[in-house]
Protein backbone atom coordinates (compact mmCIF):
# COMPACT_ATOMS: atom_id res chain seq x y z
CA UNK A 1 0.00 0.00 0.00
CA UNK A 2 1.22 3.33 -0.85
CA UNK A 3 1.92 5.85 1.44
CA UNK A 4 3.23 9.45 1.58
CA UNK A 5 6.75 10.09 3.27
CA UNK A 6 6.80 13.78 4.11
CA UNK A 7 5.01 16.32 1.69
CA UNK A 8 6.49 15.09 -1.77
CA UNK A 9 7.85 11.91 -1.89
CA UNK A 10 5.71 8.72 -1.85
CA UNK A 11 6.34 4.91 -1.43
CA UNK A 12 4.94 2.54 -3.28
CA UNK A 13 6.64 -0.80 -2.32
CA UNK A 14 8.96 -2.34 -0.27
CA UNK A 15 12.63 -3.20 -2.28
CA UNK A 16 14.72 -4.60 0.88
CA UNK A 17 14.59 -4.69 4.75
CA UNK A 18 18.10 -4.10 7.37
CA UNK A 19 18.99 -3.78 10.50
CA UNK A 20 17.77 0.39 10.40
CA UNK A 21 15.06 0.23 8.50
CA UNK A 22 13.39 -0.40 5.25
CA UNK A 23 13.96 0.34 1.55
CA UNK A 24 10.99 1.41 -0.31
CA UNK A 25 10.47 2.16 -4.03
CA UNK A 26 8.83 5.70 -4.21
CA UNK A 27 8.12 8.56 -6.09
CA UNK A 28 9.03 11.72 -6.27
CA UNK A 29 8.62 15.43 -7.86
CA UNK A 30 11.52 14.22 -10.45
CA UNK A 31 10.60 10.31 -10.73
CA UNK A 32 11.54 6.99 -9.07
CA UNK A 33 13.68 7.37 -5.87
CA UNK A 34 14.66 4.66 -3.96
CA UNK A 35 13.54 5.71 -0.05
CA UNK A 36 15.49 4.08 3.29
CA UNK A 37 12.46 5.03 6.10
CA UNK A 38 14.27 4.27 9.24
CA UNK A 39 12.73 1.85 12.25
CA UNK A 40 10.20 4.33 14.45
CA UNK A 41 12.57 4.09 17.83
CA UNK A 42 15.11 5.82 15.80
CA UNK A 43 12.66 8.17 14.30
CA UNK A 44 11.69 9.22 18.03
CA UNK A 45 14.86 9.70 19.20
CA UNK A 46 15.91 13.75 19.10
CA UNK A 47 19.27 13.39 19.50
CA UNK A 48 19.50 10.83 16.31
CA UNK A 49 16.91 13.69 14.58
CA UNK A 50 19.50 16.32 15.36
CA UNK A 51 22.63 14.18 14.24
CA UNK A 52 20.44 13.82 11.02
CA UNK A 53 19.85 17.31 10.30
CA UNK A 54 23.39 18.09 11.18
CA UNK A 55 24.92 15.48 8.32
CA UNK A 56 22.31 16.60 5.57
CA UNK A 57 24.70 18.88 4.10
CA UNK A 58 27.41 16.64 3.78
CA UNK A 59 25.31 13.51 2.62
CA UNK A 60 23.34 16.24 -0.15
CA UNK A 61 26.70 17.46 -0.98
CA UNK A 62 28.70 13.66 -1.86
CA UNK A 63 28.25 13.30 -5.52
CA UNK A 64 30.28 10.08 -7.71
CA UNK A 65 29.35 8.10 -10.15
CA UNK A 66 30.16 5.36 -7.56
CA UNK A 67 28.36 6.30 -4.73
CA UNK A 68 24.23 6.01 -4.93
CA UNK A 69 23.60 10.03 -4.02
CA UNK A 70 21.28 10.77 -1.42
CA UNK A 71 18.69 13.16 -2.57
CA UNK A 72 16.69 14.63 0.13
CA UNK A 73 16.82 13.90 3.62
CA UNK A 74 12.37 14.09 5.23
CA UNK A 75 11.73 14.64 9.03
CA UNK A 76 8.05 14.53 9.34
CA UNK A 77 6.67 13.24 12.77
CA UNK A 78 7.76 9.50 12.95
CA UNK A 79 9.13 9.32 9.66
CA UNK A 80 12.96 10.25 9.27
CA UNK A 81 14.27 8.69 5.92
CA UNK A 82 17.04 9.26 3.48
CA UNK A 83 15.56 9.57 -0.06
CA UNK A 84 18.18 7.98 -2.56
CA UNK A 85 19.05 7.70 -6.12
CA UNK A 86 17.16 4.55 -7.55
CA UNK A 87 19.56 1.73 -9.00
CA UNK A 88 18.59 -0.81 -11.53
CA UNK A 89 19.53 -4.03 -10.31
CA UNK A 90 20.99 -5.92 -7.58
CA UNK A 91 23.41 -5.44 -4.35
CA UNK A 92 26.30 -7.85 -4.14
CA UNK A 93 25.58 -9.73 -1.50
CA UNK A 94 22.50 -11.49 -3.64
CA UNK A 95 25.31 -12.11 -6.37
CA UNK A 96 27.41 -13.55 -3.66
CA UNK A 97 24.82 -15.72 -2.37
CA UNK A 98 24.12 -16.94 -5.83
CA UNK A 99 27.61 -17.68 -7.31
CA UNK A 100 29.68 -17.94 -3.79
CA UNK A 101 32.59 -16.23 -5.19
CA UNK A 102 33.64 -14.48 -7.96
CA UNK A 103 36.23 -14.73 -10.64
CA UNK A 104 39.01 -12.82 -9.40
CA UNK A 105 38.77 -9.91 -12.52
CA UNK A 106 35.43 -9.29 -11.69
CA UNK A 107 35.79 -9.42 -7.96
CA UNK A 108 39.32 -6.58 -8.59
CA UNK A 109 37.18 -4.45 -10.85
CA UNK A 110 33.99 -4.63 -8.12
CA UNK A 111 36.42 -3.42 -5.64
CA UNK A 112 38.11 -0.46 -7.38
CA UNK A 113 34.76 0.70 -8.33
CA UNK A 114 34.24 0.51 -4.24
CA UNK A 115 37.48 2.24 -3.26
CA UNK A 116 36.56 4.97 -6.19
CA UNK A 117 33.68 5.70 -4.24
CA UNK A 118 35.49 5.74 -0.89
CA UNK A 119 38.06 8.15 -2.22
CA UNK A 120 35.52 10.69 -3.00
CA UNK A 121 33.80 10.27 0.34
CA UNK A 122 37.37 10.30 2.60
CA UNK A 123 37.94 13.72 0.49
CA UNK A 124 34.70 15.53 1.42
CA UNK A 125 35.46 14.13 4.93
CA UNK A 126 32.95 11.26 5.62
CA UNK A 127 33.88 7.69 6.71
CA UNK A 128 31.43 4.85 5.27
CA UNK A 129 31.70 2.66 8.23
CA UNK A 130 29.78 -0.15 7.16
CA UNK A 131 31.38 -1.08 3.87
CA UNK A 132 30.02 -4.48 3.08
CA UNK A 133 28.58 -6.25 0.08
CA UNK A 134 24.71 -5.61 1.32
CA UNK A 135 25.50 -1.75 0.59
CA UNK A 136 27.30 -2.65 -2.53
CA UNK A 137 24.79 -1.77 -5.66
CA UNK A 138 25.23 -3.78 -9.24
CA UNK A 139 23.60 -1.48 -11.53
CA UNK A 140 22.78 -3.49 -14.02
CA UNK A 141 21.71 -0.65 -16.43
CA UNK A 142 25.52 -0.03 -16.69
CA UNK A 143 28.04 -0.85 -18.59
CA UNK A 144 30.28 -4.21 -18.46
CA UNK A 145 33.34 -3.50 -16.66
CA UNK A 146 36.79 -6.35 -16.37
CA UNK A 147 35.51 -9.91 -16.22
CA UNK A 148 31.61 -8.66 -17.14
CA UNK A 149 31.74 -7.27 -13.89
CA UNK A 150 28.62 -4.13 -13.39
CA UNK A 151 29.66 -1.22 -12.25
CA UNK A 152 29.67 -0.99 -8.16
CA UNK A 153 28.20 1.73 -6.31
CA UNK A 154 28.51 2.26 -2.71
CA UNK A 155 25.04 2.97 -0.89
CA UNK A 156 24.08 4.05 3.05
CA UNK A 157 26.48 6.12 3.37
CA UNK A 158 25.97 8.10 6.84
CA UNK A 159 23.49 5.58 7.99
CA UNK A 160 25.93 3.93 10.32
CA UNK A 161 27.00 7.17 11.88
CA UNK A 162 23.41 8.24 12.29
CA UNK A 163 22.31 5.74 14.65
CA UNK A 164 25.64 5.54 16.61
CA UNK A 165 24.89 6.99 19.67
CA UNK A 166 26.51 6.41 23.25
CA UNK A 167 22.67 5.49 24.77
CA UNK A 168 22.06 3.05 22.34
CA UNK A 169 25.41 1.45 21.99
CA UNK A 170 25.62 1.07 25.51
CA UNK A 171 25.72 -2.41 25.79
CA UNK A 172 27.89 -3.37 22.99
CA UNK A 173 30.37 -0.21 21.84
CA UNK A 174 30.56 -1.19 18.47
CA UNK A 175 28.55 -0.11 15.92
CA UNK A 176 28.87 -2.25 12.63
CA UNK A 177 28.74 -5.90 10.87
CA UNK A 178 31.77 -8.40 13.04
CA UNK A 179 32.98 -9.56 9.69
CA UNK A 180 33.96 -6.23 8.37
CA UNK A 181 35.11 -4.50 11.69
CA UNK A 182 38.63 -3.26 11.52
CA UNK A 183 40.50 -3.98 14.81
CA UNK A 184 40.85 -0.38 15.70
CA UNK A 185 37.18 -0.11 15.91
CA UNK A 186 36.70 -3.19 18.21
CA UNK A 187 39.75 -1.62 20.54
CA UNK A 188 37.35 1.61 21.21
CA UNK A 189 39.10 3.78 18.75
CA UNK A 190 37.56 6.52 17.03
CA UNK A 191 36.51 5.49 13.46
CA UNK A 192 38.51 6.81 10.74
CA UNK A 193 38.69 6.63 6.76
CA UNK A 194 41.13 3.61 7.41
CA UNK A 195 38.15 1.21 8.63
CA UNK A 196 36.63 1.30 5.12
CA UNK A 197 39.90 0.59 4.08
CA UNK A 198 39.80 -2.86 5.93
CA UNK A 199 36.38 -3.57 5.19
CA UNK A 200 36.85 -2.79 1.68
CA UNK A 201 39.97 -5.63 1.94
CA UNK A 202 37.59 -7.63 3.68
CA UNK A 203 35.15 -7.43 0.58
CA UNK A 204 37.29 -8.55 -1.61
CA UNK A 205 38.67 -11.22 0.33
CA UNK A 206 35.08 -12.40 0.22
CA UNK A 207 34.83 -11.90 -3.13
CA UNK A 208 37.48 -14.16 -3.82
CA UNK A 209 37.28 -16.50 -1.50
CA UNK A 210 33.35 -17.00 -0.53
CA UNK A 211 33.72 -16.47 2.62
CA UNK A 212 35.48 -13.35 4.86
CA UNK A 213 39.10 -13.70 6.13
CA UNK A 214 37.67 -14.01 10.01
CA UNK A 215 34.71 -14.93 9.64
CA UNK A 216 32.69 -18.28 10.89
CA UNK A 217 31.17 -19.21 14.57
CA UNK A 218 30.11 -16.85 17.35
CA UNK A 219 30.44 -12.71 16.86
CA UNK A 220 32.34 -12.59 19.78
CA UNK A 221 34.99 -14.65 18.19
CA UNK A 222 35.12 -13.28 14.99
CA UNK A 223 35.70 -9.72 16.72
CA UNK A 224 38.96 -11.69 18.60
CA UNK A 225 40.26 -12.60 15.64
CA UNK A 226 40.52 -9.45 13.71
CA UNK A 227 42.43 -8.02 16.16
CA UNK A 228 44.61 -11.02 17.65
CA UNK A 229 44.97 -13.38 14.06
CA UNK A 230 46.61 -13.21 10.59
CA UNK A 231 44.76 -13.58 7.87
CA UNK A 232 44.67 -17.48 6.14
CA UNK A 233 46.76 -17.08 2.28
CA UNK A 234 44.40 -17.22 -0.59
CA UNK A 235 45.97 -19.98 -3.05
CA UNK A 236 46.02 -19.14 -6.76
CA UNK A 237 46.28 -15.52 -6.92
CA UNK A 238 48.79 -13.47 -8.21
CA UNK A 239 51.47 -12.75 -5.26
CA UNK A 240 50.94 -8.68 -5.98
CA UNK A 241 47.16 -8.76 -5.79
CA UNK A 242 47.72 -10.92 -2.17
CA UNK A 243 49.98 -8.29 -0.64
CA UNK A 244 47.82 -5.46 -1.09
CA UNK A 245 44.79 -7.33 0.70
CA UNK A 246 47.38 -8.39 3.55
CA UNK A 247 48.15 -4.24 3.16
CA UNK A 248 45.03 -3.31 3.43
CA UNK A 249 43.79 -6.02 6.68
CA UNK A 250 46.91 -4.27 8.19
CA UNK A 251 46.16 -4.16 12.30
CA UNK A 252 47.82 -1.15 12.26
CA UNK A 253 45.45 1.75 10.37
CA UNK A 254 48.13 3.92 9.41
CA UNK A 255 50.07 0.52 7.02
CA UNK A 256 46.78 0.54 5.49
CA UNK A 257 46.95 2.26 1.42
CA UNK A 258 44.46 5.41 1.31
CA UNK A 259 41.19 4.66 -1.00
CA UNK A 260 42.40 6.40 -3.92
CA UNK A 261 45.83 4.72 -4.22
CA UNK A 262 44.13 1.22 -3.46
CA UNK A 263 41.63 1.82 -6.76
CA UNK A 264 45.34 2.76 -8.62
CA UNK A 265 46.57 -0.27 -7.29
CA UNK A 266 43.60 -2.54 -8.24
CA UNK A 267 43.12 -1.59 -11.68
CA UNK A 268 46.88 -1.54 -12.28
CA UNK A 269 46.53 -5.27 -11.36
CA UNK A 270 43.42 -5.92 -13.65
CA UNK A 271 45.57 -7.63 -16.53
CA UNK A 272 46.85 -9.72 -14.21
CA UNK A 273 44.06 -11.53 -13.52
CA UNK A 274 42.09 -11.36 -16.27
CA UNK A 275 40.51 -14.67 -17.49
CA UNK A 276 41.21 -16.47 -14.19
CA UNK A 277 38.60 -19.08 -13.51
CA UNK A 278 36.92 -18.21 -9.71
CA UNK A 279 39.34 -19.56 -6.92
CA UNK A 280 38.69 -23.58 -5.74
CA UNK A 281 39.19 -23.01 -2.05
CA UNK A 282 37.51 -24.30 1.14
CA UNK A 283 36.36 -22.24 4.34
CA UNK A 284 38.97 -22.55 7.35
CA UNK A 285 37.42 -25.09 10.01
CA UNK A 286 35.83 -22.51 12.86
CA UNK A 287 34.45 -25.25 14.94
CA UNK A 288 34.61 -24.23 18.15
CA UNK A 289 33.65 -20.89 17.82
CA UNK A 290 30.36 -20.52 18.78
CA UNK A 291 31.57 -22.35 22.30
CA UNK A 292 33.30 -18.88 23.52
CA UNK A 293 31.25 -16.45 25.66
CA UNK A 294 30.15 -13.42 24.22
CA UNK A 295 31.67 -10.77 25.33
CA UNK A 296 28.83 -8.09 24.38
CA UNK A 297 26.04 -10.49 25.94
CA UNK A 298 24.39 -8.52 28.65
CA UNK A 299 23.70 -4.86 30.18
CA UNK A 300 26.59 -2.25 31.54
CA UNK A 301 29.28 -0.15 29.70
CA UNK A 302 32.20 -1.88 31.54
CA UNK A 303 32.32 -4.97 29.95
CA UNK A 304 35.45 -5.86 27.73
CA UNK A 305 36.41 -8.31 25.33
CA UNK A 306 36.85 -12.15 26.93
CA UNK A 307 39.80 -13.60 27.69
CA UNK A 308 39.21 -17.00 28.03
CA UNK A 309 41.04 -19.40 25.96
CA UNK A 310 39.19 -20.62 22.45
CA UNK A 311 39.61 -23.41 20.90
CA UNK A 312 42.31 -23.44 18.49
CA UNK A 313 42.43 -24.59 14.81
CA UNK A 314 45.07 -24.88 12.64
CA UNK A 315 43.76 -22.22 10.46
CA UNK A 316 44.74 -18.95 11.40
CA UNK A 317 48.41 -17.54 13.21
CA UNK A 318 48.62 -14.99 16.04
CA UNK A 319 49.68 -11.74 16.23
CA UNK A 320 51.60 -10.00 18.59
CA UNK A 321 49.97 -7.17 19.07
CA UNK A 322 53.06 -4.78 20.45
CA UNK A 323 55.98 -4.64 17.90
CA UNK A 324 58.85 -7.31 18.17
CA UNK A 325 56.81 -9.13 20.95
CA UNK A 326 55.21 -12.83 21.07
CA UNK A 327 52.29 -13.24 20.70
CA UNK A 328 50.85 -14.50 24.62
CA UNK A 329 49.48 -18.08 24.17
CA UNK A 330 47.54 -17.52 27.48
CA UNK A 331 45.11 -14.85 26.49
CA UNK A 332 42.80 -14.81 23.27
CA UNK A 333 42.77 -10.79 22.93
CA UNK A 334 45.29 -8.06 23.69
CA UNK A 335 42.32 -5.63 24.15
Amino acid sequence: MARKIGSRYTAHQILGRGSAGTVWLGEGPEGPVAIKLLREDLASDQELVGRFVQERTALLSLDHPRVVGVVDLVVDGTDLALVMELVRGTDLRTRLERERRLAPEAAVAIAADIADGLAAAHAAGIVHRDVKPENVLLDMRGPLGPGGSHPALLTDFGVAKLVDSPRRTRATKVIGTPDYLAPEIIEGLPPRAAVDIYALATVLYELLAGFTPFGGGHPGAVLRRHVTERVVPLPGIPDELWQLIVQCLAKAPASRLRASELAARLRDLLPLVAGMAPLDVDEPDAEGADEVNDPYEGEGDDRELSAEPRPTAPRRGAVALVPGSSPDSNRDTHT
